[in-house]
């Protein structure tokens, strides 16, 4: 077999074996040596190149921002800060229609720009906002669909774990990245916001009959209160991207900078305990060896299929084919929203980018534009079954055994159609995600 042969034969043994359950990393891994032992003919030589491929991935003075976001986003979760950021919303938006939902998008959104992991925003908001909604009579699957939603913010308001994830794999900086990020990210909560007042205004009996009574027996914050629980939220969000804005620091050291803050914003508030720290290190140990994995995988599979002449020949038929730049860009679209409904986020990435990179470059495209595109695209899969990790993980923090899967899907469609019209205004007019670089 010729070389690009031997590349879509192991592209296409790396999707049977995703399919079959094997784990994304192993099937990337296994497919990539198999793929170079048949086009060097060694496998001393196939172990060797991809040897090298992970030491130069895991050595990258970049990779260092991924364990530092991730221990910051723990840290703010078990210290109380969410449940804070929850409450200042809530009592924002108490007196407008659907209130309590939009208050969850906005915590979420708030949450979103400390976190960066739209897993911990879903396992978060399940525990605080889920049962705040059913109790003031927002429907089970109305309450679910907005936690849901609004989940996804996470990775797209910087900073974001999949922005680091595609500036690693395109080599495009991780603070233009950020930057680029936040206008879309601004538009899709307030696209989510607006989306549960109209229908809070015109069809309040789709959230839930409490809501449409309108009432709300929670006690009002004072000022003293507002300032106590937002204050902490807004000096960390400000060290962090202020930091990266202002050139202060690089998005690692932002990232050191910010885990410092929330240890000491939680010791000051003892609410982080020895034990909660711990637990916080181990959970963030197994994140961060989780996305190493899946980064070392991506970059043997690139390696594989750039030896095997895939991207050059699939780049080659692109600039061939008669579809055209937008023709390129919608497939590529829709096939991320696709594989979204077996695959998680990061996974996607990894296959699809390094693919469509050449092709990219080749076109002249703006990758840092495209760079949003793709992960919005990716977002919608959390929500889209069968797999949709974010309702999974939804589903796995609920104490109520009533609510189903397949009510926390329907609830969050609404919001996977709102973030298609996100997606639709970024492709349309990219200067929503260039206008602040």
């Amino acid at each position: 077999m010729s070389p690009f042969e031997i590349g879509m034969v192991s592209f296409g043994a790396m999707v049977v074996m995703v399919y079959m359950g094997f784990w994304v990393p192993f099937a990337l891994m296994l497919s990539s040596y198999v793929g170079v032992w048949m086009i060097k003919g060694s496998p001393l030589l196939a172990g060797k190149l991809l040897a090298l491929a992970a030491s130069e991935t895991i050595s990258s003075y970049f990779f260092g921002v991924v364990p530092l976001f991730v221990l910051m986003g723990y840290v703010v979760s078990v210290t109380g800060m969410g449940r804070d950021a929850f409450d200042v919303a809530h009592h924002i938006f108490r007196r407008v229609k659907g209130g309590l939902g939009i208050g969850t998008v906005g915590a979420n959104a708030i949450f979103a720009a400390i976190t960066g992991i739209s897993i911990a925003s879903a396992a978060v908001f399940t525990r605080i906002a889920v049962p705040e909604m059913i109790r003031h009579g927002y429907s089970p699957r109305f309450s679910v669909g907005v936690v849901a939603g609004s989940s996804v913010l996470g990775m797209l308001i910087p900073p974001s774990l999949l922005l680091i994830l595609y500036g690693l794999l395109t080599e495009q900086s991780v603070g233009d990245l950020f930057i680029a990020g936040v206008l879309p990210g601004l538009l899709l909560a307030t696209i989510f916001g607006t989306g549960i007042f109209l229908t809070a205004l015109l069809r309040p009996n789709l959230l839930g009959d409490g809501v449409a009574q309108d009432h709300d027996d929670t006690p009002v914050l004072t000022r003293l209160e507002v300032a106590q629980k937002g204050l902490p939220i807004t000096l960390l969000i400000g060290l962090v991207l202020g930091g990266i804005y202002g050139g202060y620091f690089t998005p690692i050291e932002a990232g050191a900078v910010g885990c410092a803050g929330a240890i000491i914003i939680g010791l000051a508030r003892r609410s982080l305990s020895l034990k909660d720290f711990w637990d916080v290190l181990n959970d963030t140990g197994l994140v961060t060896a989780g996305i190493s994995f899946l980064i070392i995988a991506a970059q043997m599979y690139s390696r594989m299929l750039a030896l095997s002449g895939v991207p050059a020949e699939f780049g080659q038929f692109v600039a061939t084919a008669d579809i055209g730049y937008w023709g390129v860009i919608l497939a590529y679209v829709a096939l991320v929203i696709v594989m979204g409904t077996i695959l998680d986020s990061s996974s996607i990435m990894l296959i699809l980018v390094p693919l469509m990179l050449p092709v990219l470059v080749s076109m002249q495209v703006d990758l840092v534009w495209f760079g949003i595109v793709t992960i919005i695209a990716v977002e919608i899969g959390l929500l889209t079954p069968p797999f949709g990790i974010s309702v999974f993980v939804i589903k796995s923090s609920l104490d109520d055994p009533s609510i189903t899967l397949g009510d926390i899907f329907m609830g969050a469609a609404p919001f996977a159609l709102m973030m298609l019209i996100v997606l639709a205004l970024v492709l349309a007019f990219p200067i929503l995600a260039t206008a602040l670089i």
